[in-house]
């Protein structure tokens, strides 16, 4: 579970959440399939807690009516009794983060432009989410088209972080994790270009997953070939109900053309193993990074957990030219990003409701050339094989998850960093960006409080393709904060 010693979320704000929805995913579906609840009783729990909380933080959005919900609640109790085969989410309640296609429910992409947009398909990982039983409720709130790790929007306004409600919930994945952190979602889904799904997991105590590169099929997306930075992953309270979501999201899609072959059981094949294991503390990259005070220490303290379980933990210093591969990273985004905005920014009208981020995405995609992306390119391949060649003698590289604690709300991103200027809305969260440019698993898992209460945490990466691994390593972690001893 996620680290609880220093913090409670919602700061006693709020009535403990009842028997129900403390469960996280795992332990609620087999509650349902043993028929020790039936889901209209789940249904109805969560929405008399989302019905005392939400109007709070603002962490759901487009809650479906309540007695939709409760019938199609009842329909799956009859299904139940009836003996059929259920799936391993069924009658679990989910809110899908709004930067994702749901059928027939409205979706935003947190914009004004989308205010009123309702799609007629269902993103792939959606499907399975439905044809594995789970019940989806409403979505997660957004910052618009996910930019930028501070969840606000025009159309719904900001989410509030689950421990001090005058700090941002990050983002883009934020108001999911607020969710999940208050107990409103026994799991939530995700998505994550720039650390979205590590960002407002350290910033609300609870554990994200960015899985590899085409471990979770994405679509539909005109440009399947080119947007391979963002990637749709798990949330959850704990390690295992991230195993059970990763599950149903991962696999092989053939209208995905860059998804994954290989067929992972991550809930079965999770087991907690650290001793032995080499992890390399990466800090703050020989001073490359700039942190707040405080972060690097909580982290450390986190490393210090692994050491004591019997794991091999020592500093690491990498080779590499990191400012050419965040100018990269950079290029890429402004060629994925701004290209896809691109249609929106060409209509005056709709340009006038564009956010500064967006327009600094879609105006640096219309200066590149092509030999500036072709460049790019060719960084990011030589960054991947570098870590390729790293992880032949480590099993997981350690930083911090994010460079500054959870922010004022009203403080749109953080514009200096002890001292340090951060030249754009994203400058500050660098941090994330290796996993991304690299196209590795990482994780977010709690490394605690500060004195003020601030939540953080710190990122387990490991090599492509080992998501079980880096999945295994987390919950070895997670046990330590658990152990009695």
């Amino acid at each position: 579970m996620a680290d609880s010693k220093h913090g409670q979320a919602g700061g006693g704000r709020f009535p403990p959440p009842d028997e129900i929805c403390r469960l996280g995913a795992v332990d609620l579906a087999a509650a349902i399939r043993e028929k020790r609840f039936s889901v209209a009783e789940v249904v109805a729990a969560f929405l008399d807690r989302i019905a005392a909380v939400n109007p709070h933080v603002n962490a759901i959005v487009s809650l479906r009516p309540a007695e939709d919900l409760l019938a199609e609640a009842a329909a799956a109790d009859d299904r139940l009794a009836a003996g059929e085969d259920v799936g391993p989410l069924f009658g679990v309640p989910m809110a899908v983060k709004d930067l994702a296609q749901t059928k027939g429910l409205r979706t935003t992409f947190g914009s004004p432009i989308f205010a009123c947009h309702v799609p007629e398909v269902d993103d792939f990982f959606v499907e399975r989410l439905r044809k594995a039983g789970a019940i989806v409720i409403g979505k997660t709130n957004v910052p618009e088209f996910g930019l930028g790790s501070n969840t606000y929007n025009p159309v719904f306004g900001p989410t509030l972080n689950a421990f001090d409600p005058h700090l941002t919930a990050g983002g883009s994945s934020g108001g999911g994790a607020v969710a999940l952190a208050l107990h409103m979602l026994p799991v939530a889904d995700g998505s994550d270009y720039g650390g979205s799904l590590r960002n407002p997991p350290a910033y609300n105590n609870i554990y994200g997953f960015r899985p590899s590169q085409g471990r979770v099929p994405t679509g539909p997306k005109p440009e399947s070939y080119y947007a391979q930075m963002g990637i749709d992953g798990p949330m959850g309270r704990s390690v295992r109900d991230m195993a059970l979501l990763l599950s149903v999201q991962a696999g092989r899609d053939p209208r995905a053309p860059l998804s994954l072959c290989d067929d992972v059981d991550f809930l079965g094949g999770l087991a907690p193993a650290v001793k032995g294991k080499r992890i390399a503390w990466l800090g703050d990259l020989d001073g490359h990074l700039a942190f707040e005070d405080g972060i690097l220490e909580l982290c450390h303290a986190g490393l210090a957990r692994f050491a004591k379980a019997g794991a091999i933990v020592e500093p690491l210093s990498l080779q590499f030219d990191l400012p050419a591969l965040w100018n990269a990273f950079v290029t890429l985004r402004h060629f994925v990003t701004g290209g896809g905005l691109k249609p929106h920014y060409d209509d005056p009208e709709k340009r006038a409701l564009l956010k500064p981020e967006a327009i600094y995405e879609i105006e640096g995609a219309l200066a590149l050339t092509a030999d500036q992306i072709f460049a790019a390119s060719q960084t990011r391949t030589a960054w991947h094989r570098y870590l390729v060649d790293i992880f032949e003698e480590w099993d997981a590289l350690v930083l911090p998850t994010a460079q500054v604690f959870p922010f004022p709300l009203a403080r749109h991103w953080p514009d200096a960093i002890a001292g340090r200027r951060m030249d754009s809305y994203h400058r500050w969260m660098e941090v994330c960006s290796y996993a991304t440019m690299a196209g590795c698993p990482a994780v977010n898992v709690p490394v605690g409080f500060d004195a003020g209460g601030r939540p953080m945490g710190m990122q387990l990466l490991g090599p492509l393709g080992a998501d079980l691994g880096v999945l295994c390593l987390a919950a070895a972690y997670e046990a330590t904060a658990t152990d009695p001893k």
